[in-house]
């Protein structure tokens, strides 16, 4: 077992979006080059001033590439305190060289814990722990001080383990939530296609019976076998675009739509008066498209019921346009920010791009908070919208 999870740290890839360079680099850079002119012109005692002020700028300089270069960054600030230290072993008077503000570079440690591979932790560790090693021999200070020196050291790489161990976590959260959404969205959209296939085989049935006795039936049901064709076709054409090559089962219960939005709304208990204004042609959108906007209210009113502060009131519209379908759900609470999405708002938001369309969430203008979603009303190979049912 300890050879596996030896083998797993070892192939752990460095975590993905890794800043290259931002303001509170340059802040940093900032503080400690100003830090090191201060120490150096008002400090007095310092041994081999002259290097220690050049060897404290260049661990400052090194921070500006911790994120993209951890273990490049780390080999260098610690293989030049190991030479450092045995520098000051073979000259006289044995000290320590440097300056305060070469604690700089415990943010290298957090750095490569955070963002380093599982091969760089381990290299860079190593060489971090050979220069403590190194440091706690050759030094004369009490036994207390060397073991909280050397805690204090490890302490940064704890807290970036911890740092990465939560956003990894969370990023797995939101793939799972995103993967429940698209598995919804296919069992929906399997749902449309046999539906639209069963009545498929029902016309042309009844059209192969009446071929003989009355070819204008005959003729009307082809006519029926056409659109029930290309409503299927577009609904295939949407679940091969948003799903790829997912395969999932069907559920029994038909998904809720627009149409489910008044019993939604008058649900008893709810602490916020909900105003709901319908729009426009809604009884005849596609059904992918009917049961993402009733999810996008559903979350919408349900977060607002949890978390709008001192709101008295929820407005839903809904409107349906030639194209598109727009909803917007709104509330009349204190202006706030809640911080980042939740799962809810990350599988809505996955659900409108699958469908080709936009969500947005954030405190309003003037208060509350806002959703704001559009989508189409379908789509097809050429751009082309589906033809209107009959």
């Amino acid at each position: 077992m300890l050879r596996d999870d030896a083998r797993t740290l070892w192939t752990e890839p460095r975590p993905p979006g890794a800043p290259a360079r931002v303001w509170r680099d340059w802040a940093l850079l900032a503080v400690g080059l100003g830090s090191v002119l201060l120490e150096a012109v008002l400090r007095e005692n310092v041994v081999w001033r002259p290097v220690a002020v050049v060897f404290a700028v260049w661990l400052c300089l090194l921070s500006l590439w911790r994120r993209t270069r951890p273990l490049a960054m780390v080999t260098l600030a610690f293989g030049s305190v190991i030479l450092l230290q045995v520098a000051s072993l073979v000259a006289e008077p044995r000290e320590p060289v440097g300056l305060v503000t070469g604690l700089v570079v415990l943010v290298l440690v957090y750095a490569l814990l955070r963002w380093g591979s599982g091969r760089e932790i381990v290299l860079g560790g190593a060489l971090i722990l050979a220069a403590s090693t190194l440091a706690t021999v050759t030094d004369d200070t009490p036994v207390v001080e060397k073991v909280a020196g050397f805690v204090f050291l490890l302490l940064p790489g704890v807290v970036g383990t911890a740092v990465r161990f939560r956003v990894t976590a969370r990023e797995r959260q939101l793939d799972q939530v995103r993967s429940r959404e698209r598995e919804q969205l296919a069992r929906e959209l399997h749902d449309t296609v046999a539906h639209h296939v069963s009545a498929m085989v029902i016309i042309a049935q009844a059209g192969r019976v009446l071929a003989a006795t009355d070819p204008t039936a005959a003729v009307e049901a082809l006519d029926g076998v056409e659109e029930e064709g290309a409503r299927t076709l577009e609904e295939m054409r949407a679940m091969v675009a948003a799903l790829r090559d997912r395969g999932v089962g069907a559920e029994l219960a038909p998904p809720a739509g627009v149409a489910d939005l008044e019993r939604l709304v008058r649900t008893p208990g709810g602490r916020l008066r909900v105003d709901l204004g319908l729009d426009g042609e809604l009884d005849a959108l596609p059904p992918a498209v009917d049961a993402a906007v009733y999810r996008i209210v559903q979350e919408s009113v349900t977060n607002a019921m949890r978390h709008a502060v001192d709101a008295t009131e929820l407005v839903v519209r809904v409107a349906a346009e030639r194209h598109t379908v727009r909803v917007s759900v709104r509330d009349n609470g204190q202006r706030t920010g809640r911080g980042r999405d939740g799962y809810g708002l990350t599988g809505l938001r996955e659900r409108a791009t699958l469908l080709g369309g936009t969500l947005r969430a954030g405190p309003g203008a003037d208060q509350g908070w806002h959703v704001e979603a559009e989508l189409p009303r379908g789509r097809t190979e050429n751009g082309a919208h589906p033809r209107p049912r009959r």
